[in-house]
């Protein structure tokens, strides 16, 4: 009789868990639709709504500057929330959790397009901020656990495609809402999307028998750190360039509260005393999620940088409509979209046919060849001329996400799998926030920069300048202006001539500046090591 009850409890839960992967196996598709619609509808909202806050600020009588809020305040709550993801799954369930971070964010969506305030507005975005973080996180490790590893070339392929399609086609989604409707409808639209996801998730996916729920011990200590250092460090990115940088006390005391606290963070989540830790920083011990996650930052930095700089350089330069500058930026989303799927057939199987690392390898130069297109336009540039690097960029990205998801997880133990795509989708985001803070504070430096330059040369002893000057005055004057007025507004429009073609040159420049960061990067691909083993599903429980 000794025996026979741990025999018992033996045979119970093997029929358990024979019983969850019966279930696993008839309804993974199904899950996996779920989890990439609550995916595209998570990174689509973070860039449908940039081409809309125009019209927000007017509506809700905000300046500039503070309906810029309901970009960051989203991102903010974002970023805390990311690396705590598996943290919350294991507090209250794989399957819970997900369920309420999609309710969260299509409840919030709701409640952003009904806000009548600017307060109300950022109020709700942060709460979408929170919920959104799962979407991602929790969702790719998802996958990772109930495919077999020969099915994950394939099924990560899919699941990058929404990540990295979806902030392409945002600003063109946006600008047509925009344009044909309001503001409100951005936020509306996740409500189908976010109900046929909650139905699929909750309804199919659930936990396997035995999975630990609430932690013996809650790391407050670590919580308390995370939030004010990822909170403190996504402020100073987010304001510091309108503030003057560390001109500004409070950017200076908050990057100051980053720095302490994210090194004590750190120190806390590795110490022995701590044994149940909010972030396993362990996991970076496994050299392909070390390696992944440097890639990962410069490509949050070239993917979030380019989505951020190219709006700015067609309708500043080029004079593109929001709607024409997302048509500009579709081809290039679909070819990373055709090229992810066609990655996941290569590297799908128990034997890929391709070793992912020397995808990466053409992946990073078909991305810095766009950049040096890019890098090389001028103010005569049309659509067809930007649209071609647009579409190399796209080709560039396909090449990279999938790969390096494959080898970021093909090394590691399911059970781990958690904890890594927390930190890697926290370092695509934090790759992204930290590029937009340095391109635009890059651009405006080589603003002045080249500014100085042509200036210098608009003296009154420069034959070129008085022949440029002579011109722009007679065809003033063959308009009806007198001669005084037609030499004054010549050196006006030198005046813009200047300003414009400094413009140009800055942006050529921040198309170089993402080259020079990938080219730095790339020998992060050698830490990579070839994936090998394919364990069953289930070795997680």
């Amino acid at each position: 009789m000794a025996t026979a009850a741990p025999t018992t409890q033996d045979a119970q839960r093997r029929a358990q868990q024979a019983a969850h992967d019966e279930d696993v196996d008839q309804y993974r598709w199904w899950i996996l639709l779920g989890l990439i619609t609550a995916a595209v509808m998570e990174v689509l909202d973070t860039t449908i709504i940039n081409v809309a806050l125009p019209q927000m600020a007017g509506n809700l009588g905000a300046t500039t500057q503070e309906i810029g809020w309901v970009a960051t305040g989203y991102i903010l709550s974002n970023v805390v929330v990311l690396p705590m993801t598996a943290f919350f799954t294991s507090m209250f369930g794989r399957r819970n959790y997900l369920s309420a971070s999609i309710v969260i964010f299509v409840v919030a969506s709701f409640l952003c397009g009904t806000s009548h305030s600017l307060g109300e507005l950022v109020l709700w975005r942060v709460v979408q901020g929170a919920g959104g973080a799962a979407l991602l996180s929790t969702a790719q490790a998802t996958l990772r656990q109930i495919f077999p590893r020969e099915q994950q070339g394939m099924v990560q392929a899919i699941f990058v495609l929404g990540i990295i399609v979806a902030p392409t086609l945002g600003p063109t989604l946006g600008g047509w809402i925009t344009d044909n409707y309001n503001w409100n409808w951005c936020f509306f639209i996740n409500i189908p999307i976010g109900a046929l996801s909650v139905f699929l998730v909750s309804g199919f996916l659930h936990d396997p028998p035995g999975m630990q729920r609430k932690p013996e011990q809650i790391d407050f200590l670590g919580i308390s750190l995370l939030i004010v250092g990822l909170a403190s460090l996504q402020y100073v990115l987010e304001e510091g360039r309108s503030k003057d940088w560390f001109s500004d006390a409070v950017i200076v005391r908050l990057s100051i509260a980053a720095v302490v606290c994210l090194s004590i963070m750190v120190w806390w989540e590795l110490s022995p005393r701590n044994e149940h830790p909010v972030v396993n920083f362990r996991v970076l011990h496994n050299r392909d999620v070390a390696g992944s996650i440097f890639l990962f930052i410069a490509l949050g930095f070239g993917l979030y940088g380019g989505v951020f700089l190219f709006p700015l350089f067609t309708q500043n330069l080029l004079h593109f409509t929001p709607t024409e500058t997302g048509l500009t930026l579709m081809p290039g989303g679909i070819a990373t979209g055709a090229m992810a799927i066609v990655c996941g057939r290569l590297l799908n199987g128990k034997r890929p046919l391709v070793d992912p690392r020397l995808l990466i390898y053409l992946g990073v130069a078909l991305f810095v060849v766009s950049m040096w297109q890019l890098g090389h336009l001028t103010t005569a540039a049309g659509e067809a001329d930007a649209r071609l690097p647009l579409i190399v960029r796209g080709l560039g990205l396909g090449f990279l996400f999938t790969p390096i998801n494959n080898v970021a997880y093909a090394n590691l133990k399911p059970s781990e799998a958690q904890q890594a795509s927390g930190l890697i989708n926290l370092s695509r985001q934090l790759g992204g926030s930290f590029g937009i803070a340095l391109l635009t504070t890059f651009l405006d430096h080589q603003i002045a920069v080249h500014r100085a330059d042509l200036v210098a040369t608009t003296y009154a002893a420069n034959p070129q300048f008085i022949e440029r000057q002579q011109q722009v005055t007679a065809g003033l004057m063959a308009h009806g202006y007198s001669a005084i007025q037609a030499h004054e507004g010549s050196l006006a429009v030198i005046n813009q001539l200047i300003m414009q073609q400094a413009s140009m040159l800055s942006y050529n420049d921040a198309w170089m500046f993402i080259l020079v960061t990938f080219v730095l990067v790339s020998p992060a691909i050698l830490i990579l090591r070839k994936p090998h083993g394919h364990a069953a599903v289930g070795e997680m429980h």
